[in-house]
């Protein structure tokens, strides 16, 4: 029996811009300026997985409130309650005064508890200051966030058939450029009109394991998710 290696995110547009998915076992990260969809684009990830290739999901937040999320997610028509009752998705809000050292070992508990091979972490920067060094001096640098990311990033590696999305603001370059270094992936998400209907443009920086497009791509919102067009 052949064994997929590709892992599809059913957003139209987008799969087929990597040769079909992203390869399994793949940590990738979602870089944009706020308002640009990164978290439509993940959520969309985790929803696709639970409903139509019965994947288990979770969606790791220190940036939004679980409610927000799942109001966000409502407007499309994705039921994220109802697959939480089910035990498809699961939103953790992680609030920085319950941020501790163990908070990394319990997130890597509750994935394989649950059993999921897909996860969300929103967002890397604020992942970044979990580092021991930040959490005791309040400062962060590129060397212990490097270092720090590294034996993270290791751990998921780790996992069986995880794949996980790295949401980060573009603007945070201290994290953003380690983590694109470090990453098997990277997607950008920017606003950037080339003079038709869509504001929003999507490139794959990079893709390990796979040949992928590296076209500008205009990127939609539309009400049932996001869909990536080919720039005509």
């Amino acid at each position: 029996m052949k064994i997929d290696t590709r892992v599809k995110t059913h957003i139209k547009g987008f799969d087929e811009l990597i040769l079909g998915g992203f390869p399994k076992n793949s940590n990738i990260l979602i870089s944009g300026s706020a308002g640009t969809g990164k978290t439509i684009f993940s959520m969309q990830y985790l929803y696709n997985g639970a409903t139509i290739d019965n994947e288990r999901g979770v969606y790791f937040t220190f940036e939004e409130k679980k409610e927000s999320l799942i109001e966000q997610a409502n407007q499309f028509g994705w039921e994220i309650e109802k697959l939480e009752k089910k035990e498809k998705i699961k939103i953790i809000s992680i609030g920085t005064d319950d941020i501790s050292k163990n908070t990394v070992n319990d997130m890597i508990e509750i994935i394989k508890n649950t059993k999921s091979t897909r996860v969300v972490i929103d967002s890397i920067t604020t992942l970044s200051f979990l580092t021991p060094e930040s959490m005791q001096s309040g400062q962060i640098n590129n060397h212990t966030i490097k270092r720090f990311l590294y034996s993270f990033l290791t751990k998921f590696k780790e996992i069986p058939n995880l794949t996980v999305l790295f949401i980060s603001q573009k603007d945070e370059k201290v994290s953003d450029e380690i983590a694109t270094y470090l990453c098997d992936g990277v997607i950008n998400i920017d606003y950037e009109s080339l003079g038709g209907d869509f504001s929003r443009q999507l490139t794959i920086k990079k893709m390990r394991k796979t040949k992928n497009d590296e076209d500008l791509h205009p990127m939609e919102i539309s009400n049932n998710g996001i869909v990536i067009h080919n720039l005509e």
